[in-house]
């Protein structure tokens, strides 16, 4: 009984006397204030958002890293520990062609035809889209390398003898991590100073491949810092640096290393690690130097003593 009283007068309050449907709508105000909380709402959730989408993408990116560290230990395992000749003269007489040695068709056994792979989350347009050309030469700190040219994909490229036809990417790998059998170019001893050959000393201290603007790199401890972030990898022929420095993950760049494992590398980090064995981790830019390179873009990140 109590519930059929509860029913009527609830119809009786949505049905006037006469059988009409009483409505009420919104007044302006309330619509107004139902707006503001809505935008003060998005305000708030749309920077957490973006950083959650940030920190995805990096975690997507150093897993990427972790499948081609996997895929260099078991290239490795293939061709009795020794690592590929990757860019080289070619008097150097490797008997492979250029584009065979070369890391990123090498290595394709092993990772599958998989450009995605290659390239980080956070650094997808290539040089092509964005029309600088497969070298990407401008393409700056979130821009990718490729696509090259060739009248068929898988082929090697018609654009340069090292690259395949359709192939991008924005990971590029230590050129010092090759098994280059000569003693002497560029003035000093490539046999000596390269690591040839994985199960190394120090191995974690080594970094295989991460986060490029190019394809590879020669990084030395008397290289310069870039002056602002974004700078192109071929502004400064002295700077291999140049082509990795970039505040792509929030003031680091991600590396997997020669002992295959993958983690973030601060800016002002590289400078710290052993490229080759030849580095002078001591005699790099000081803190200093480091914050007062050009507008100061290096300032606000982590110093390593």
């Amino acid at each position: 009984m109590g519930r059929e009283k509860w029913v009527c007068t609830f119809v009786s309050r949505v049905w006037g006397r006469t059988g009409t449907r009483t409505v009420r709508g919104f007044t302006l105000v309330e619509l107004l204030v139902v707006i503001a909380i809505i935008a003060l709402l998005m305000s708030i959730l749309m920077p957490a958002l973006s950083r959650v989408r940030d920190q995805a993408k990096g975690v997507l990116c150093l897993s990427n890293l972790n499948q081609m560290g996997k895929a260099f230990a078991m290239y490795l395992d293939d061709f009795d520990n020794a690592f590929m000749t990757n860019w080289t003269n070619q008097t150097f007489n490797d008997p492979l062609p250029a584009h065979k040695r070369y890391w990123i068709e090498a290595l394709r056994p092993y990772y599958g035809n998989v450009h995605e792979v290659r390239c980080c989350p956070k650094a997808t347009k290539t040089g092509t889209e964005l029309g600088l050309g497969p070298f990407g030469v401008g393409g700056g700190t979130f821009s990718a390398w490729g696509v090259f040219p060739a009248p068929e994909c898988g082929e090697q490229s018609t654009g340069w003898d090292f690259a395949v036809a359709c192939d991008y990417g924005s990971y590029g790998v230590n050129a010092w991590v090759s098994n280059i059998d000569v003693s002497q170019t560029w003035g000093v001893s490539l046999r000596d100073i390269h690591w040839r050959h994985g199960n190394m000393k120090g191995a974690d201290k080594i970094p295989l491949l991460g986060g490029h603007k190019w394809l590879d790199c020669w990084p030395n401890y008397t290289d310069n810092h870039p002056e602002y972030d974004g700078q192109s990898w071929d502004a400064d022929a002295g700077s291999q640096m140049a082509r990795i420095c970039m505040n792509r993950h929030n003031g680091y760049v991600n590396w997997v290393f020669c002992d295959y494992s993958a983690r973030p590398v601060g800016v002002k980090e590289l400078w710290k690690l052993m490229w080759n064995k030849d580095f002078r981790t001591d005699e790099g830019p000081t803190p200093a130097e480091f914050d007062a390179a050009g507008d100061g873009w290096m300032k606000p990140f982590k110093d390593y003593e």
